[in-house]
């Protein structure tokens, strides 16, 4: 790497959805740390419960179930000692977190697939009793208005609430014995403290991984120069289906080989989640078993950039209703 490498340029935009399979083991996606799938009754018991969602959830019955998965990024409870700090949320964010990443699980259950739909942290739309926002603010005034939020400003209904805090995300990876990512150019995010020095495959530690995974800043050291990742929230969407696709991959491994492995994992997992007060994670394990193995279509929403009120923001593609009607149970898988 260079010394002194020239001022980053930014970028070509690029707002197309991205469509891929991966064949991951499902009931791995959606209890976020994969040793789920052998929790106990007691460990069960240990998972805190979102009250709020009471009365807001759709019933679960039907041709479809759908699963909002929410990484939070509050500084609460994280130790201001920690190298990665600065890195979590904002300084306005300790007693007033936001949604990081949000992902919609939807299991077809006349199809017996499964796919899981993206939503951008900038999306801008109608927070209920709030007025217009960018749907990570949502999260702010309560798990309850951003469930409400995606069932009427998006009209997906959503059965189940699988939330995970990036300061637990830590205590996953540390079970795993990291994640394994390879980069083909040298990468930085100095807002995250994100530092690849050389291209090539690493084993990210838990630190190293949640900036990875966090970065909205995404650099790379190209011809001489840095180029930053013009694609903005997509591109970090993109690094984080990556990022879950390899740890998942690495959870299948340490879980098939080592018991050991799969206790500490199961705790992990178990402490970094708030669940629904309706789901059970041990019938949730075994109701998703029989998609185990199969291929999950992997999308993104369909949105344009826009500037409004002066914030660079995120609006619904042309194309969004295919996707959104999809997830919603009411039109076929988007071409």
């Amino acid at each position: 790497m260079a010394t002194n490498p020239a001022p980053a340029r930014r970028g070509r935009r690029s707002i197309a959805p991205r469509v891929n399979t991966i064949t991951v083991t499902l009931a791995f996606v959606v209890l976020t740390a994969a040793g789920l799938l052998v929790a106990t009754e007691q460990q069960e018991a240990n998972v805190e419960r979102v009250g709020e969602l009471n009365g807001i959830l759709a019933g679960s019955s039907g041709p479809f179930v759908n699963y909002l998965l929410v990484g939070s990024d509050s500084r609460e409870g994280v130790d201001p000692n920690s190298p990665d700090y600065s890195g979590i949320g904002n300084t306005n964010d300790t007693g007033g977190q936001r949604s990081d990443t949000l992902m919609i699980l939807h299991v077809d259950n006349e199809r017996g697939s499964a796919s899981i739909m993206s939503i951008p942290r900038d999306l801008w739309l109608e927070i209920p009793g709030f007025g217009r926002d960018r749907i990570n603010t949502a999260y702010q005034y309560g798990a309850d208005v951003l469930v409400t939020t995606i069932q009427q400003s998006l009209g997906v209904p959503l059965n189940h609430y699988v939330e995970v805090d990036f300061n637990s995300f830590k205590s996953i990876v540390s079970a795993l014995g990291g994640v394994d990512l390879c980069f083909e150019f040298p990468t930085r995010d100095l807002h995250v403290g994100l530092i690849v020095p050389q291209p090539g495959c690493y084993l990210l530690d838990p630190v190293q991984s949640l900036a990875y995974a966090r970065s909205r800043y995404y650099e790379t050291f190209q011809s001489g120069e840095w180029v930053i990742d013009g694609r903005a929230d997509l591109g970090r969407i993109a690094r984080q289906q990556a990022f879950m696709q390899s740890a998942i991959n690495r959870a299948i491994e340490q879980t098939s080989s080592n018991p050991l492995r799969t206790s500490e994992l199961v705790n992990a997992a178990v402490a970094s989640l708030r669940v629904d007060p309706g789901t059970n994670l041990v019938e949730t394990a075994d109701y998703l078993k029989p998609l185990a193995g199969k291929g999950v279509m992997r999308y993104s929403l369909p949105v344009v950039p826009e500037m409004i009120d002066g914030k660079d923001v995120l609006v619904l593609g042309a194309d969004s209703p295919n996707y959104l009607g999809y997830f919603a149970g009411v039109a076929g898988p988007p071409a």
